[in-house]
């Protein structure tokens, strides 16, 4: 460039704290998110340059987090006031994916989705379907309720099962509903529903990865679900 270094001398749409504004953060590159917690620069070098050359000098973000104040205060342009900065930003990344990893269990079998959703299903009148959202990975996202049925049937819809997992980002999906007989064998109609969103899924990329009935043990059946997949069901 020819013009000015300082980032107040450029054009708005180059600024990061614009573009931000504009474009959002995921717009921006490393080095720009950087620049924003960082402020200024210093002499020669505009808080993106001194944004490049730490994350050059450290190699990775990972590794840029783990530097501590005094690491830090050794970059050119990095006093103490901005390496504080830098260093409690990263400590709340670091808590917030702490957070994340507590609070968002993996879901990657019948009965982890069972404990997770067993209280919610148990004294509903009515059947009510959820679809839980997950991540690649299977990390739950969020539970979303996508319908209430009479006490025999529930309609669903396509649409709204996977406009939540759309509006999520969520790559795949586990369907859930409980039978308020008590009885977790599937309908003619949950079958039929299961095979229907599965088709759905697979024009969507979104993966159906099961569908629970939850209901409750009695003597002679010593567990309160079914997992459809287990049946055999998972075919279209």
């Amino acid at each position: 460039m020819t013009h000015s270094t300082r980032l107040k001398d450029q054009p708005a749409s180059e600024r990061p704290r614009e573009r931000l504004v504009a474009q959002g953060a995921g717009a921006l590159k490393n080095a720009e998110l950087i620049a924003i917690l960082l402020r200024t620069g210093c002499q020669g070098m505009n808080a993106v340059k001194v944004g490049e050359r730490l994350l050059a000098q450290y190699g990775s973000l990972q590794e840029l987090a783990r530097a501590s104040v005094d690491d830090l205060r050794r970059v050119k342009g990095i006093g103490r006031d901005k390496a504080v900065t830098l260093v409690a930003a990263f400590a709340l990344a670091q808590k917030m994916a702490a957070d994340l990893q507590r609070e968002s269990p993996i879901l990657d079998n019948p009965e982890a989705v069972a404990d997770l959703m067993r209280e919610d299903g148990r004294f509903r009148p009515v059947e009510t379907l959820f679809a839980l959202l997950l991540n690649s990975r299977r990390r739950l996202i969020r539970v979303e309720q996508i319908s209430q049925g009479t006490l025999d049937t529930i309609l669903v819809h396509a649409r709204e099962v996977f406009k939540a997992a759309i509006a999520a980002n969520a790559a795949r999906i586990v369907l859930v509903h409980n039978h308020p007989s008590g009885d977790p064998t599937p309908s003619e109609a949950d079958i039929k529903v299961t095979r229907d969103l599965i088709r759905a899924g697979h024009l969507l990329k979104i993966e159906v990865d099961d569908h629970l009935i939850l209901g409750r043990k009695t003597s002679e059946r010593d567990q309160d679900y079914v997992s459809l997949r287990e049946l055999g069901y998972f075919y279209t």
